[in-house]
């Protein structure tokens, strides 16, 4: 149970920092019915589906959780709209339980609490709970953010991507690159463009993707994803929330989450292993958690500050959002560009969306359509607020008294030209 409980609090801790993460949240509503904290899997459920309410898996962990929480008639108000189904199978080693240190089922559980377990004995590929992609976005489609494109084609592109120029210096090919930054602002559309411009596939790992509630499992899943990746190499391996997977071991309380930092020091070092090929990246928008080992040479020893989109970027985006909306003439976006400034990406959309609904209920009132006018972005972006204020107050309690060596010179220059 110990091992669980260290589970749900590390899976906790990463929802608080992405509340509009459904796959997480997902996760953790299985590991808390899984650990027997059924209300609490049920509020996720319940959360989820008021976004998806059709979802057969979600249905069916929903009337799992009600019923096991004690509510008769919400279970059966899910089951009945899953509808009828097959006996789900039975997984090995089922009447374990959580956190048991015994055995784990031989083949990985993808959703234990809904039985979908992939028990294919003839399937000698074991990785196909792996996405693995060829990216063809490419940093020139990237709007905007010229001097983050500038220091990847310096410090990584320009020498990864030159041969002679590696032989030369008796560089290998690999390395590993943390970008961080306020959320929304672009960093895995980020690192999708570094797998182009490197003609690399992409992997990317998320927590809900490595963390189990099997002892030692957390750690197979990341030798797992690894090794796909070098048998695709050139390869780019993307690890979102970063400070999750790979969190300062001295602020871990229960030692199964410890060695998951560990087995990650491990991979990324390819001490048993050949990395040549492959490119760690990392993403994390609170860099002050990442263990400091992870930062050490020879692992994520370079960084580039993602920050909110500069005004060309948030045209790019904006015009982007607003190409599949009907538009009156009198749209002007560079108007709406001037007065978002620390917007992310994500509340330039919401800001779209907001005034696409604006326009909606004009059409719905009408009957015919009603394109979005400058007075409904005006309107919209008057209500809005940007979302990476809250971050940047953080960020800047860590960047004012826990500098070390200008790591976060970069960001109080930018607090200090937005009068932050």
């Amino acid at each position: 149970m110990a091992e669980s409980r260290g589970l749900n609090d590390a899976l906790r801790d990463a929802l608080e920092r992405e509340p509009g993460n459904d796959d997480l949240r997902r996760h953790l509503a299985e590991q808390e019915l899984l650990s027997g904290d059924a209300p609490a899997a049920l509020e996720h459920c319940r959360r989820l589906l008021g976004s998806d309410p059709g979802d057969p898996g979600l249905l069916d962990l929903a009337a799992r959780a009600a019923k096991a929480a004690g509510d008769d008639v919400a279970a059966e108000r899910y089951a009945a709209a899953l509808g009828p189904r097959p006996p789900a199978p039975t997984a090995p080693g089922a009447d374990r339980g959580p956190g048991d240190s015994r055995t784990p089922p031989p083949r990985r559980a993808r959703n234990p609490v809904a039985g979908d377990w992939d028990d294919d004995e003839d399937d000698e590929d074991d990785d196909g709970w792996l996405d693995v992609e060829r990216s063809v976005v490419r940093l020139e489609d990237v709007g905007g953010m010229e001097q983050v494109k500038r220091r990847l084609q310096l410090s990584f592109l320009g020498p990864l991507a030159n041969p002679e120029l590696r032989a030369s210096y008796g560089a290998q090919l690999r390395g590993g690159l943390l970008l961080w930054g306020p959320p929304g602002c672009g960093k895995t559309l980020i690192a999708r463009a570094l797998a182009g411009e490197l003609g690399a596939s992409f992997v990317s790992l998320g927590i809900s993707d490595v963390l189990d509630m099997w002892v030692g499992r957390s750690e197979q899943n990341l030798r797992e994803a690894f090794d796909h990746a070098r048998r695709t190499s050139p390869c780019v391996v993307f690890l979102d929330e970063l400070d999750a997977l790979g969190q300062k071991r001295s602020q871990l309380r229960h030692s199964g989450v410890r060695t998951t930092v560990n087995q990650l020091l491990s991979e990324l070092d390819g001490a048993e292993r050949d990395n040549d090929g492959l490119f760690v990246l990392g993403a994390t928008n609170h860099p002050w958690d990442v263990d400091t080992a992870l930062r050490r040479p020879g692992r994520f020893d370079r960084s580039v500050l993602v920050l909110p989109p500069d005004e060309p970027a948030r045209a790019a985006i904006l015009h982007g959002a607003l190409a599949s909306r009907p538009t009156a003439k009198d749209v002007n976006v560079d108007e709406i560009v001037a007065r978002t400034a620390l917007f992310s990406g994500a509340d330039l959309v919401r800001l779209v969306d907001d005034a696409t609904e604006r326009a909606m209920e004009r059409a719905v009132r009408s009957g015919k359509v009603d394109p979005v006018t400058r007075s409904d972005l005006r309107a919209a972006t008057k209500e809005s607020r940007p979302s990476t204020t809250s971050w940047f107050d953080v960020a800047k309690s860590y960047a004012t008294f826990a500098d070390e060596g200008g790591e976060y010179d970069e960001l109080l220059d930018y607090l200090k030209r937005h009068k932050r």
